[in-house]
């Protein structure tokens, strides 16, 4: 037994229920793809806005790796929290959930994600020209109308509005 079986409750050894992996890769792969749109849109708008292809990785890791850090941290306590119960079942999913967040999080999207998009460069970003015209343009923050204002014969939405033909 020793140490380690002593710091994480284990008093006796069992088989892994045949389900197990595959419930513990969805629910990870669903965290993952949350830290992941945290890190990467930010880091896209930043491109998009007009900054290099290494600057934007480093400022969209700088304006969400709090959040990410935030939340892996309370996903792993609430996972640990798990550990303690006197059910098998329930400690294994704990500590392999706790440890699953720990590696996504930390190794995998704050490390690995951010040196792939740097080397990559401009690369990373690059969309097919016939998938720009097929997928939707999603403009949260409304530039679109701000550009469409501006450019339209009468700005002031309160006045008369002139149709063209």
């Amino acid at each position: 037994e020793g140490y380690a079986a002593d710091l994480f409750g284990v008093e006796q050894t069992g088989p892994i229920m045949s389900l197990m992996p595959i419930f513990m890769m969805g629910i990870v792969f669903g965290l993952a793809m949350d830290y992941e749109v945290f890190l990467v849109s930010r880091m896209r708008e930043a491109y998009t806005h007009g900054e290099t292809a290494d600057q934007a990785v480093v400022s969209g890791f700088r304006h969400s790796a709090r959040v990410v850090t935030a939340a892996a941290l309370i996903m792993i306590a609430v996972f640990s929290g798990f550990i303690g119960e006197q059910g098998g079942l329930i400690k294994m999913l704990g500590f392999g959930l706790a440890a699953a967040v720990l590696f996504d999080a930390f190794v995998v999207r704050m490390a690995i994600v951010p040196a792939v998009l740097a080397l990559l460069g401009d690369r990373a970003w690059w969309l097919p020209t016939w998938l720009g015209r097929v997928l939707p343009r999603v403009d949260v923050e409304g530039e679109a109308l701000g550009h469409a204002r501006s450019k339209s014969p009468n700005p002031d939405p309160d006045g008369p509005v002139e149709a063209h033909v």
